[in-house]
């Protein structure tokens, strides 16, 4: 998935920048002020945990089936594929490969059970009346089809039938490709143009300094010669001197060079090894491929093509984008062969597509496939058919590499979280920083991939006063500026259009565009051409912003390429884009597996789709993943007996913590290393029979799987957790590893045995037992085990969360998802069977006090030194159970959003666009000073008059009584009702807090923030 450049594309590997209206959206009007709220706005400032960073609601994934329930289903048979057929046909031999080995379709086993599972398939068809659309048989079992609701009820009853799906759509998030477009269409959320379905453009990455040409490495196992990555994706752009190498097929290859629209067999060169299409499903729900798409391998978008050439690309010593040189680019496995596998049309497919396009790439002898591909909520159910899809590739000897997602600041959930696929994240590798000094000696460090000009200063103005309001200047639109305004000036344009900015101010004379995110997104830039720095953060924007109104008519600025690295936390470090852990569907699986460089990736791309060009910088966990699978091809030629489950285990127990954090729900198990890679020395891989019977279980954990991580997201906390691992040794020496713990402060962990020796091809199962000792309740901690020997070393990280009384499948943000209750029906969900008692600290008010403010910018940028903000500072003492804080206002043209922050990090933001009633809160608080920003967004006249209240309480204090009403048990995942009574009469108006508290058999856990109030009890 790759980074867009107008909004939070949600592929799976590809993010965006920049906001943009969606199909069936009103694309706003700034209004009467610069960034006013309202139905109108360009750019969202306010919204919910639901909304991506461009105000647009996130969607779910999409159906091919319609409101009847008719449509494009999958239909997954009962008898396993080739891959997985071991024998019990009576009359038919195995077919599922010996360890080592590929399927072979071709031999005579195959194809009697190929006719067979042809046999039952039509059997089943026949008798549901239904036409199959596409059939499977080597890697799934089952057929695409178009259903009617009554004949996917009667094929569910079937005997003969495993499983009937619905088509889902997966893909890009990305506007359709146009060949003949001024504007590039990317894919995956590589996008630069306005997009139609949410996407923007990539993010590209930092000119190289020229390189010398090398002399190319010889082919061998380290380059990935012999290996074949296979690669699901928009397709290719034969002609990229990427993959201008003739080479022979590998031994075994089977594949084909499917002919199309502009795509002849000759563009099969051997380097590009085969070349297929699948859009039968597409074809059969929508009718017709996306317009500027062509019915052939032929990459329009040009997210294929850098996924390809970012696995296998050939070495190139230069290579020159818009007349800037970027120096040499090459594959991970520059040896390796590609075989494409067009399934996505537009940046959208169908899973029925997708099916076919991984059953096609095994039965062609691939060993690796890339899948930049994933869902924009991420996955939202264990075993679909995808994931059957790629277990059983798997199990038949193929590598999965695939996109972790890029939903990092809206709600990190993961796609392709299969404990048999490695997901990937993305990492930055390059700062690509830029810095403007504004005229007051203010200095902000953003993101660029542009020369800047000499560092001389230069007059600066805002767009929304250099231009016409309605053609929303503001965001620097086409056709929104006054000529006489901006020639020879920087001009500070808010995040929308990035390409369409860029045109704009070079037609109309501008030298240089400094872009600020009012919404505050993640740090993505493009290559423009032309001077453009990108301040990705709220802070910046309210920064500048502030400066821009406070010097409507004298501003300036300097701009020069470089920063001082606080655009990010250091090298390499995980980009903000990146979805995180854990995987929100499948208790016990960690994931991410591991991080690889995902920003500002420059590969080859199609011409097509990218103004032209034949190379370009995406960014996105897209990105990353095809670097892990040309890693992948590596260990598989160096290691040709290694299982994919050996290669995931040394890529992942050999990687190294990323810069500013060592989170592994943050980063997996780090930042690949190859070199270490080839050399593991342990490898902890789970066997096949476990794999098949998770993927067999409705509601599968995981924990016991034997994989090179632990996650135990909902453990019981007040019971001891025993899980087992296998560590198998791969080096060529007799070898004694000893354990060691880091982290996981105030849990007890212990290996048992402490230390093991292995011979070469040995193995040994160690007993890891794990206590939460003093833990915290319902929030993470994290770690790692290391087995260290004399010569090799093998990590795996540790995520453990002890389930309280909120099951929560996220990571720690800052939300405490159910800790709010109102007392008078107050819930609780405990992770623990047992006796339950409570206590509870009684009620006390909040402290309310009214303010007055001066007006400042109506639809401004939050800015902590602006008019129209107010401060307030709390003092939090220790032993706190938490700090609340609403704001609110009796104008209803006024909208206010209010913000908690603890020195400079930002605690809580409450910012909701439709009312000014918001509220800020943290639970179990560090002690110190706190304080809350109260921002007339719309002040709704020239003084702004709120209420400001706030309540501080006190884990152990004692306020005014309350009568707690508890069950004596509790039963684990069951909802279990309590009520806080006030003994004494409420308030008239407003809220009274309280803190209770839970124990069960000695363990004593934090418990609920209760609110009551009048109403509440009458």
């Amino acid at each position: 998935m790759a980074i867009p450049t107008l909004v939070v594309a949600m592929i799976t590997g590809t993010t965006g920048v920049a906001a943009s209206a969606a199909p069936g959206e009103q694309p706003a009007n700034s209004g009467p002020g610069y960034f006013s709220t309202g139905s109108d706005r360009k750019v969202t400032l306010t919204g919910g945990a639901d909304r991506r960073p461009d105000g647009s609601h996130a969607a779910g994934p999409r159906s091919a089936v319609d409101s009847t329930g008719a449509g494009v289903y999958v239909v997954e048979l009962a008898e396993d594929p080739l891959t997985r057929y071991a024998g019990g046909v009576s009359g038919l031999t195995r077919t599922r490969p010996e360890p080592g080995t590929r399927l072979d379709v071709t031999s005579t086993p195959a194809q009697a059970y190929r006719r067979h599972l042809d046999a039952q398939r039509a059997a089943v068809a026949g008798a549901a009346g239904v036409e199959v659309r596409t059939a499977y048989t080597a890697a799934f079992n089952g057929f695409s089809a178009r259903l009617t609701a009554q004949q996917a009820t009667a094929l569910r009853a079937d005997k003969r039938v495993r499983a009937v799906t619905a088509a889902q759509a997966l893909g890009t998030r990305t506007t359709s490709p146009d060949p003949t477009a001024a504007t590039p269409t990317g894919a995956a959320g590589v996008a630069p143009p306005p997009p139609t379905t949410g996407a923007g453009r990539p993010e590209p990455g930092k000119p190289g300094k020229p390189g010398k040409p090398g002399k190319p490495a010889k082919p061998g196992p380290e380059t990935g010669a012999g290996m074949v990555i296979g690669v699901l994706d928009t397709g290719i752009w034969p002609e990229s001197a990427s993959f201008a190498k003739k080479m022979p097929a590998p031994t075994g290859w089977r594949g084909t060079c499917q002919t199309g629209v502009a795509f002849v067999a000759e563009h099969c060169n051997g380097k590009i090894v085969g070349a297929r299409y699948f859009a039968d499903s597409w074809l059969a729900y929508g009718g017709s491929i996306p317009g500027g798409e062509m019915l052939s391998p032929r990459d329009m978008s040009g997210h294929g093509t850098h996924t390809a050439s970012t696995a296998a690309g050939l070495p190139l010593p230069n290579v020159t984008i818009d007349g800037r040189r970027f120096g040499p680019v090459s594959g991970v496995a520059p040896d390796a062969q590609i075989a494409v596998y067009k399934v996505l049309w537009g940046g959208t497919g169908y899973d029925a597509d997708i099916i076919a396009g991984i059953d096609a790439a095994v039965a062609d002898g691939v060993n690796v496939l890339n899948f930049s591909i994933g869902s924009e909520l991420g996955d939202w159910e264990a075993n679909t058919p995808i994931g059957i899809a790629f277990l059983n590739a798997s199990l038949a000897g193929v590598f999965v590499a695939a996109s972790a997602g890029n939903t990092g600041i809206v709600s990190g959930a993961i796609s392709n979280a299969a404990p048999w696929v490695t997901t990937v994240g993305a990492a930055v590798t390059k700062l690509d920083e830029a810095t403007l000094k504004l005229g007051d000696g203010t200095k902000l460090v953003g993101g660029s991939l542009d020369a800047m000009p000499d560092g001389a200063s230069r007059q600066l103005v805002f767009g929304e006063q250099a231009g016409s309001l309605e053609r929303w200047a503001a965001y620097c639109e086409p056709g929104s500026l006054d000529p006489a305004k901006i020639k020879g000036k920087v001009v500070a344009c808010a995040l929308s259009d990035l390409f369409g900015s860029v045109a704009e101010i070079k037609a109309k004379g501008g030298v240089g565009m400094v872009v600020f995110d009012p919404a505050g997104n993640y740090r993505i830039n493009s290559i423009f051409n032309f001077p453009v720095v990108y301040l990705p953060t709220k802070k910046q924007a309210g920064t500048l912003f502030t400066y821009l109104m406070r010097h409507p008519t004298d501003a300036t600025v300097s701009l020069r390429s470089g920063g001082d690295g606080s655009s990010v936390p250091g090298i390499p470090s995980v980009a903000d884009f990146s979805s995180t852990g854990p995987d929100k569907v499948t208790l016990g699986v960690f994931k991410p597996d591991l991080v690889a460089p995902g920003s500002n990736v420059i590969a080859a791309v199609s011409p097509a789709g990218n103004f032209g060009r034949d190379y370009d910088a995406y960014s996105g966990t897209s990105m990353a993943s095809p670097y892990v699978a040309g890693a992948a091809a590596i260990l598989r030629a160096t290691h040709p007996d290694w299982s994919p489950g050996a290669v995931a285990s040394a890529l992942r127990t050999t990687a190294t913590d990323t810069v500013g954090t060592s989170n592994p729900l943050d980063q997996g198990s780090g930042f690949i290393n190859l070199a270490k890679a080839t050399d593991p020395g342990l490898v902890i891989q789970p066997t096949a029979a476990d794999l098949v019977r998770f993927s067999e279980t409705a509601q599968p954990d995981g924990k016991e799987l034997n994989l090179p991580a632990i996650s135990l997201r909902e453990y019981d906390g007040t019971r001891p957790v025993t899980i087992t691992r296998t560590l198998t040794n791969v080096g060529k020496a007799r070898e004694t590893y000893r354990s060691s713990v880091s982290g996981l402060d105030g849990m007890k962990v212990s290996v048992t045995p402490a230390s093991v020796t292995l011979e070469p091809g040995k193995s040994a199962t160690v007993t890891i037992a794990v206590r939460r000792g003093n833990a915290p309740w319902d929030r993470y901690v994290t770690g790692s085990i290391t087995w260290r020997g004399k010569a090799h070393s093998a990590r795996i990280p540790v995520a453990a969360r002890p389930w309280g009384i909120t099951p929560r499948p996220y990571a720690d943000d800052g939300e405490e998802y159910g800790r709010m209750v109102n007392g008078a029906f107050g819930a609780l969900q405990p992770g623990f069977t047992g006796p339950l008692t409570g206590r509870s600290t009684g009620y006390t008010p909040m402290v309310r006090k009214a303010y007055s403010m001066p007006a400042g910018i109506d639809g401004g940028v939050f800015d902590p030194n602006a008019t129209g903000v107010k401060k307030v500072d709390f003092t939090v003492p220790a032993n706190t159970a938490g700090i609340v804080v609403a704001a609110n206002t009796d104008n209803p043209n006024a909208n206010l959003d209010l913000y908690l922050y603890k020195g400079d990090t930002l605690v809580y933001r409450s910012d909701r666009s439709w009312t000014s009633d918001e509220q800020a809160y943290k639970f179990l608080p560090e002690p110190g000073r706190y304080t809350a920003y109260v921002f007339a967004q719309v002040p709704g006249g020239p003084v702004v008059n709120f209420e400001l209240a706030h309540a501080i309480i006190g884990r152990n204090a004692t306020y005014s009584p309350a009568t707690l009403a508890v069950p004596r048990t509790a039963e684990r995942g069951m909802s279990t009702n309590f009520t806080l009574k006030p003994k004494t009469p409420l308030p008239a108006e407003g809220e009274v807090w309280a803190y209770t508290e839970w124990s069960t058999n000695g363990a004593v856990i934090p418990g609920n923030l209760v609110y009551t109030q009048r109403s509440s009890w009458e």
